[in-house]
């Protein structure tokens, strides 16, 4: 059996880290990069600290708008299916590279599964929100992370063909945080005895309006204690456009870093601030509260919970991030920590309850 992976920005590439772990001598694995996230920092980086092997196959595809991005995807993804001709093609998430790599998929007649199905924001203002929800309605196999998703699958007509994994992220997630949670950061600028707080925003939302991005930068710099912003070579662009100084007040910038520095840094932050969707669950998982610039979370559970705040309408972001610990719970939305084991045992057809119970 051959399962060809398509994978092109950084979430993507934690996520691939487990399924390929588990595929690894069951089948023949073909990993295609699209080149989405084309910056070493956001993509190289991530495949040899998580010991992902090499992609097979790189379309170094870069930055564009969504349309002509997503366009050139497809046309190179077609391309590939129609060399390797999988029995699966496994898309990832949300991204430009997602959808592309369905819509190629489904105009041969090659079957599609959707890892990470079922999540929605209800925000149709989100490009994310539009790339999964066609990705849920097209694909022949939905996996989901969590109950919440399989209800919206469920809501949407495609339980027939929906199953629940839990959420691979979560299996990275823990892996690392054992692996580092007794070193202490290793970035500059960080101290961990002064306490600080761990800051991601990449969004458009937040990044695009020039009004909205000295307001986010704002908030930042009136936190309680020190910020340390990783920003994202698209936020860093567009303040050098905006003429925005993002090092304002106590708030030190530093490049993206690799998956386990940055699982490092949030596990002894007081905080994390951010508007990234993986952050949010990740932040959950190592119990750090966290504070989301957005109105809406595809992680329900994180909310409902207490561990995040959303704070999308830049109220008070100081407060929401200096608020007290909730109670400690230990509760498991994402799973146990073997959703890719289940992802590869539905995928290669392998008998037995392949569910989370």
């Amino acid at each position: 059996m051959k399962v060809l992976s398509v994978v092109g920005a950084r979430p993507q590439f934690v996520k691939l880290a487990p399924v390929a772990e588990a595929l690894a001598g069951r089948c023949e694995h073909v990993i295609v990069h699209t080149g989405q996230h084309y910056d070493a920092r956001l993509s190289d980086v991530f495949f040899a600290d998580l010991k992902i092997p090499a992609p097979d196959v790189h379309l170094g595809i870069g930055s564009a708008s969504h349309g002509h991005q997503t366009g050139a995807m497809l046309a190179g993804i077609e391309d590939v299916l129609l060399a390797q001709r999988p029995d699966w093609v496994l898309v990832y998430g949300d991204t430009n590279s997602t959808l592309a790599a369905t819509v190629a998929a489904v105009k041969l007649h090659q079957k599609v599964a959707h890892l990470e199905a079922g999540l929605r924001s209800f925000n149709r203002r989100m490009p994310e929100e539009h790339n999964r929800v066609l990705t849920d309605h097209a694909a022949d196999l939905c996996l989901a992370p969590t109950e919440v998703a399989m209800g919206h699958l469920r809501d949407e007509g495609l339980a027939a063909r929906s199953t629940m994994v839990g959420d691979v992220m979560t299996d990275v997630c823990l892996r690392v945080a054992q692996a580092v949670q007794d070193e202490p950061p290793t970035t500059a600028g960080v101290d961990p005895e002064q306490g600080y707080y761990l800051a991601t925003i990449h969004r458009a939302e937040n990044t695009d309006d020039p009004q909205r991005l000295h307001r986010v930068v704002e908030s930042l710099a009136a936190l309680d204690h020190p910020v340390l912003l990783l920003a994202h070579p698209r936020l860093v662009a567009t303040a050098e456009r905006q003429g925005l100084p993002l090092a304002q007040g106590s708030v030190v910038v530093a490049e993206p870093q690799p998956y386990p520095e940055l699982i490092r840094l949030a596990l002894h932050s007081r905080g994390v601030v951010t508007d990234s969707g993986g952050l949010q669950k990740e932040a959950f998982l190592l119990r750090v509260p966290c504070t989301t610039l957005r109105t809406e979370t595809e992680w329900t559970e994180t909310v409902d919970l207490g561990w995040n705040v959303l704070d999308g309408d830049l109220v008070d972001v100081a407060a929401a991030a200096a608020r007290p610990e909730p109670p400690a719970t230990d509760a498991a939305p994402y799973g146990d920590g073997h959703a890719a084991q289940r992802v590869a045992a539905v995928l290669l057809g392998e008998t037995g309850s392949t569910s989370e119970s």
